[in-house]
């Protein structure tokens, strides 16, 4: 494998291929980064950098995995999906708002931007990858070990806990883990949020 082989994994993830037909997309996969892996980071993640990161790895190595077993060249959408999965299923209640004021738990919303991708673009395979993904770290990270009472088959690395080490405090945010795997540092103030597309408000706080 050359240098530019090894190299290919990172420049995989950060290309898309922007023009008339698939600038939409692209920006609205964007939009979807931003908020998703804001509310991740800033709500279950809330002070844990470390743990954050780890997600991202571990959902990024995922995805590498299936792109050469299934031979696909970009990388960015599975990882977007991956993300905005983990948050739907930690946040599964939460009602979200849509196109044209569609309105429905956050545990579909993975699903509902599976088919509104394929009206755009006319594929499903990238945002299947991604939802994939994103169960298989929600189920061995938060599923199988608090609600479910098995082992914990992963663990931030202690490196990464060297390099970005935990804090406490720091702004409480939109992610909520099950009450089974949330620790009392990550349990946010009670209150709703503007209705923006795809931000939840908890059921019953209109």
């Amino acid at each position: 494998m050359s240098f530019e082989q090894i190299w290919r994994p990172l420049t995989a993830t950060f290309y898309f291929p922007v023009g008339p037909a698939t600038g939409f997309l692209y920006m609205v996969n964007l939009y979807f980064l931003y908020q998703y892996s804001t509310r991740l980071e800033t709500g279950v993640f809330d002070g844990r950098p470390a743990d954050y990161l780890f997600m991202l790895l571990f959902n990024w190595i995922c995805i590498v995995i299936s792109a050469v077993v299934m031979d696909k060249q970009l990388l960015m959408i599975p990882l977007i999906m991956s993300v905005l999965y983990v948050w739907s299923q930690l946040n599964k209640d939460t009602v979200v708002s849509f196109w044209f004021g569609t309105r429905f738990k956050a545990h579909y919303l993975p699903w509902v931007i599976l088919g509104f991708n394929y009206i755009i673009s006319g594929s499903v395979v990238d945002e299947l990858i991604g939802n994939l993904v994103g169960h298989l770290f929600y189920f061995l990270m938060f599923k199988y070990p608090a609600d479910l009472g098995g082992r914990s088959f992963l663990s931030t690395p202690q490196f990464l806990y060297r390099w970005l080490p935990s804090r406490r405090g720091g702004i409480s945010g939109f992610g909520i883990p099950p009450e089974s795997a949330r620790r009392p540092a990550d349990n946010p103030p009670a209150g709703g949020g503007r209705h923006n597309w795809g931000q939840g408000v908890r059921l019953g706080d209109q």
